[in-house]
């Protein structure tokens, strides 16, 4: 075959599977743009090496995606971001073939903001096992061959990790979307009328909050009470004219799905300026994630333009 097609092919051949490894980065990395990075780098990597000697490409570029991410999970810089507590995963618009696959409940959850925060807990090669095995349905020996390890390594990997995450995530089953988007509605119509009373009827008694600061806080903002959540929530939708100015606008409020989960997503003419992530269990909100850094937000940002949103929950803020 002609070098230049045999490049053609082999790129080709790349770009059919990118989304697949793009996911995969995503869940092992919570961050779109450095899974923009891994790929890419996987892609250069797949140029350079000598493809006639790989006999499966699937597997091999799985692999290598797999350890380029766990470079970075290892890396001094991306310990000191993470463990500083000023970590929120990226938020994806429902309908991003990064947040694929999605068929059962299990490959559902692994990208949900949810366990995506919680996988920071776990060790590079925990996080890696679960989500190999978890989202992407890789046997044990599968694993073994793409980490390095051995299979009942893997298997001591996949179950401390189901184990730690199960541990903290409180499950609510999956919420019809008529009915989240009830609640998250309700939620804002509270929020913008100042009835804190009512905003705390609509949480559940553990809630909880956690909010990046619009990316200025050094540590994120935590708040594990009704009163606290209702109050902190009701301060930042007072509005005021600074907050206008600062905003760009007045924001209006619309309902969406964000990496599986209902969501208000505040908007300024066509600019993402913000992002709130509920869970909601039996009829309430159980947790709260306001995501508002911009470096948090180009994906999410980038995709909205291509959106077309039903009207806003909250036309006026």
């Amino acid at each position: 075959m002609d070098s230049a097609i045999s490049d053609r092919f082999d790129t080709s051949r790349f770009e059919a599977g990118r989304d697949r490894l793009a996911s995969l980065a995503y869940r092992m990395l919570g961050s779109a743009s450095d899974a923009e990075d891994a790929v890419q780098d996987a892609f250069l990597r797949w140029q350079a090496a000598d493809r006639e000697r790989i006999g499966v490409p699937e597997a091999w570029l799985t692999k290598v995606v797999t350890n380029l991410c766990l470079d970075r999970l290892r890396s001094a810089r991306a310990r000191h971001e993470r463990a500083v507590g000023a970590w929120l995963p990226e938020p994806l618009l429902e309908g991003d073939p990064m947040l694929g696959p999605a068929d059962t409940f299990e490959q559902r959850e692994s990208v949900s903001l949810a366990v995506l925060t919680l996988m920071e807990r776990l060790s590079p090669l925990e996080r890696a096992a679960y989500v190999l095995r978890e989202a992407f349905s890789y046997s044990h020996a599968e694993i073994a061959g793409i980490l390095g390890i051995t299979e009942s390594a893997s298997q001591q990997h996949v179950h401390r990790a189901r184990t730690r995450i199960a541990a903290e995530r409180r499950r609510g089953g999956e919420t019809d979307r008529a009915s989240a988007r009830r609640v998250v509605e309700e939620f804002l119509a509270a929020a913008a009328s100042g009835r804190t009373e009512r905003l705390v009827a609509l949480l559940t008694d553990d809630v909880t909050a956690f909010s990046d600061g619009a990316g200025l806080a050094r540590r994120l903002l935590r708040y594990h009470t009704p009163g606290q959540v209702a109050s902190h929530v009701r301060a930042g939708f007072k509005p005021t004219p600074a907050k206008r100015r600062l905003a760009g606008g007045t924001p209006a409020f619309h309902f969406a799905l964000v990496n599986g989960s209902p969501a208000a997503v505040a908007v300024v003419g066509d600019r993402i300026l913000g992002v709130m992530a509920f869970e909601v269990r039996d009829g309430k909100v159980a947790s709260l994630r306001g995501i508002a850094a911009a470096s948090r937000l180009r994906r999410l940002d980038e995709a909205w333009r291509r959106h077309e949103p039903d009207a806003p929950a909250i036309a006026a803020w």
